[in-house]
């Protein structure tokens, strides 16, 4: 990357003159702000904004951005995240046996249309490792069962490890990761085919189908240890009529599953998402 950046993430409780105080920062060290925004959520009192500059001309090293800038935030009472442009984030897919988001992301990487890594696939099943084959990436094949399952997500995290992976995608891994799992291992966004809070859980489209619904959706979150409930990062609908059997439900829901997951997983990766409490600001 030939004109890195740097961007700030940061949440803190809302006061006068913040903007001023970190755009200074930034500028009394020489930085050239290329993108800045931000959001007050009155009903929360909290600050959030992401701001990114030019690491040319800027005068602290890399190593020291963070120590000055949190002499900056402590009385400020933020909390706050430091990224670089050029550090490559690297991801672990996570799949079970439907491959429309797999090959949707390896496709979307491939024209570059986010910049990351794809060194690992993690299957509960066998059946999509000849796609793995197909693009060169590695995978590994864990069966899952309720008897052997603390033993297996230890060896998922040895992986992560191993490959040094910083985001776990689940692209329709069709298991619950548990609790001790994602406290080790927080990173993580999956994709539920429901435009939730409605039809949590497993056969959504068949109980939307039931219902009657005019309109189906699909929501990339952050997983937590409560199921489906994480922070939402994108979300997107289609119309349905009496018309559509439950396969084009189904048919149509796939479209939106492998959009709102890229996005989601874009979003990410461009250190756009800040997270406070269960809920995001995802800044365009």
């Amino acid at each position: 990357m030939t004109n890195p950046t740097a961007t700030l993430l940061i949440s803190c409780p809302d006061q006068q003159g913040l903007v001023a105080k970190i755009a200074n920062f930034i500028y009394s060290n020489g930085g050239n702000i290329i993108h800045a925004d931000q959001h007050t959520d009155f009903a929360a009192g909290l600050f959030l904004t992401r701001i990114e500059w030019q690491l040319a001309g800027f005068n602290l090293p890399r190593d020291l951005i963070g120590p000055a800038f949190n002499a900056i935030a402590q009385p400020l009472g933020a909390k706050w995240e430091l990224h670089f442009s050029d550090t490559i984030p690297r991801i672990a897919i996570w799949v079970s046996r439907q491959d429309h988001c797999l090959f949707d992301l390896i496709w979307r990487h491939r024209a570059k249309e986010f910049i990351a890594e794809i060194p690992l696939i993690i299957s509960n099943h066998n059946s999509l490792k000849p796609i793995a084959e197909q693009f060169g990436i590695n995978y590994h094949y864990i069966s899952i069962t309720k008897e052997n399952k603390a033993e297996q997500e230890i060896q998922q995290l040895e992986l992560l490890q191993q490959y040094n992976i910083d985001l776990v995608v689940l692209a329709k891994y069709m298991q619950i990761v548990s609790e001790d799992f994602i406290t080790k291992f927080p990173q993580i966004i999956n994709i539920h085919h429901s435009f939730l809070p409605a039809f949590i859980g497993a056969n959504p489209y068949h109980r939307a189908f039931e219902r009657g619904v005019k309109i189906i959706g699909a929501t990339a979150h952050y997983a937590t240890t409560d199921l489906d409930a994480g922070p939402i990062i994108e979300q997107d609908v289609v119309r349905v009529s009496h018309r559509d059997t439950v396969e084009d439900l189904i048919r149509k829901g796939k479209d939106l599953e492998r959009i709102v997951l890229a996005r989601a997983v874009r979003s990410h990766l461009q250190n756009r998402v800040l997270v406070y409490g269960n809920r995001t600001v995802v800044f365009e």
